[in-house]
């Protein structure tokens, strides 16, 4: 599973409300045909993981397939029926915390019906609403 190889502190604060309104990457750069969320949330480095498998085995591992987003929020958890206090809970796992307008995935080198099926299968893993973008075409003049 995707994890940062390491941090500055282990814990980090719970920060839900987002003042930036500028959103990373709503844009396709690598591949043809893309996966953008239309909702905002909290997608943990498991389902990536699964998300991803989809993809690459309803491609049959042809083409290339980008993971966009990267699970670098730590969420912690405390163990069921403990009493309140006694500080804050131990690490359980990471996350990515996304925003609507953000690419998750990227896909090239395949036809873009058998991608655009491939994301669909792919966002079912998912806990977000998302959406399949195409690239588009530049104009040469």
């Amino acid at each position: 599973m995707l994890s940062p190889k390491r941090t500055k502190y282990r814990k980090t604060f719970k920060r839900f409300k987002k003042t930036v309104n500028r959103v990373p990457k709503t844009r396709l750069t690598f591949g043809s045909v893309g996966l953008r969320a239309c909702s905002s949330g909290l997608i943990s480095a498991r389902a990536l993981e699964a998300a991803r498998r989809c993809i690459t085995r309803s491609l049959k591992r042809t083409g290339q397939v980008w993971t966009c987003v990267f699970p670098d929020k730590p969420i912690t958890r405390k163990p069921s029926e403990v009493r309140m206090g006694r500080g804050k809970g131990s690490l359980d796992h990471w996350a990515a915390f996304i925003r609507p307008g953000m690419v998750l995935f990227e896909i090239d080198g395949v036809r873009e019906t058998l991608a655009a099926q491939a994301l669909v299968y792919g966002s079912h893993k998912l806990g977000l609403k998302t959406q399949v973008i195409y690239a588009v075409p530049e104009l040469s003049s």
